[in-house]
């Protein structure tokens, strides 16, 4: 059975953990539409980044039969 060799002090135990905590994701709101987005990543209703077009954004509208 595999055993530590020497006791692991809290403190290098502490230091390996101090990169393990979950971050809250970054939220800002978009300039022009007023949508939240993650920040440096595009707006998914407008489908603009950085001010310029990068998705075309299909109409929405669904047909009933």
């Amino acid at each position: 059975m595999a055993v530590p060799r020497k006791k692991v002090s809290r403190s290098k135990r502490d230091m390996r953990r101090s990169h393990d905590s979950i971050a809250i994701p970054q939220i800002v709101e978009d300039r022009d539409s007023g949508e939240f987005r993650r920040p440096h990543h595009i707006d998914l209703k407008s489908g603009m980044y950085r001010g310029r077009q990068v998705l075309t954004i299909a109409d929405e509208t669904i047909e009933e039969d």
